[in-house]
């Protein structure tokens, strides 16, 4: 295509400066302007409404002198590295189980378990898994594939199909060049990601993007074709602070305190038999807004059983592809994928709490 580039003159009282803008910033400039009134006003009410019922509070207000500062764990042990040692541990034979289900309250797991295995914790209670040392946290009804992209075979083998997927892909950017904080991928190693073969019939998908319009652009008319999904939401997690402030400002030209998730449906080229054919769900809304203050930990997105529950049907499969954490209820997928369930990040109440 045409690079366009729009140079603007500002002029100070001391001297004159010349901005020049690439055609991706204008393209961000121009989708910040579509949306900019629908996340004011719509923010707006949802934060009233939180300083009102006391989940928030005003600027002036002091928290409780009693509330101490959260001390983050550090990485005990590096589970992308580990991912990486797996490559080289012998495969299962075709024929063996492909799940390890968990029966004790706390197991010790090998790393050959845990790597060629989903891991299940089918019961309605937390169970507790020690791996090199360290203890994790499964929440009840969870199971979880520990691997990277390249080692995706046990969840394909897990012989069930999702009629939810949360993807939430680590995008390229100039920020992740610069700190090599984690691994990214690349738009071609995105669209291999096996989706068809994990969807359900009508399974809606749900894909965490940046604010880059190429992103954008990339899913929408690239990847969910390539998945035979279609569009039919664009929704906005807008971030703010405990008394109601958006975290960045809201017109500001580095980073905008809101995040995109671009939801569609798999379109079936077979017949097959819909899951809970007979029951009813609310047709998903355009523009929703998710108001939340985002958590300590980088890149740690919300949850969001919570908020699909309307638009979903019950008892379905659930999938969260690139986590960090587990979710009850949901299988979920990452090299990173036990990561925030270390018992550090968690505090234990007291008997009657």
């Amino acid at each position: 295509g045409v690079k366009k580039e729009i140079s603007i003159s500002i002029i100070g009282k001391k001297r004159k400066r010349c901005v020049v803008f690439n055609q991706g910033e204008l393209d961000a400039m121009e989708y910040h302007t579509k949306i900019r009134e629908l996340i004011l006003d719509g923010s707006l009410q949802l934060i009233q409404e939180g300083l009102k019922s006391g989940f928030l509070y005003p600027l002036f207000e002091k928290q409780d002198k009693g509330s101490k500062p959260i001390t983050l764990p550090l990485d005990a042990c590096s589970l992308s590295e580990l991912c990486e040692m797996a490559k080289h541990l012998p495969s299962l034979n075709e024929m063996e189980h492909q799940t390890l289900q968990l029966v004790e309250e706390d197991t010790s797991v090998t790393e050959q378990d845990l790597f060629l295995r989903v891991v299940e914790n089918n019961s309605s209670f937390t169970k507790v898994i020690t791996l090199m040392g360290q203890k994790y946290l499964l929440p009840p009804k969870s199971s979880f594939l520990l691997s990277d992209i390249s080692c995706m075979q046990p969840l394909l083998n897990y012989r069930k199909t999702f009629d939810v997927i949360v993807i939430d892909p680590p995008w390229q950017n100039k920020s992740v060049k610069r700190s090599n904080r984690y691994s990214y991928l690349s738009p071609l190693q995105i669209k291999q990601i096996p989706i068809p073969k994990l969807a359900a019939p009508n399974c809606l998908l749900v894909t965490w993007v940046t604010n880059r319009q190429k992103h954008l652009r990339f899913i929408k008319e690239e990847l969910y074709p390539s998945w035979s999904v279609e569009v039919v939401a664009e929704w906005h997690w807008v971030k703010i602070t405990n008394s109601g402030e958006f975290v960045f400002p809201l017109d500001s030209p580095h980073k905008k305190p809101y995040e995109g998730l671009i939801l569609g449906r798999v379109q079936e080229k077979t017949a097959l038999p819909l899951r809970n054919a007979d029951v009813n769900v609310l047709p998903i809304p355009d523009h929703k807004l998710i108001v939340s203050v985002p958590c300590t930990l980088h890149s740690h997105k919300p949850p969001l059983a919570e908020v699909l529950k309307d638009y979903i049907k019950p008892d379905g499969e659930y999938l969260e592809l690139f986590a960090r954490n587990l979710q009850p209820g949901w299988t979920s997928w990452g090299n990173e994928v036990l990561k925030f369930q270390h018992v550090d990040y968690f505090i234990a109440l007291e008997s009657g709490s």
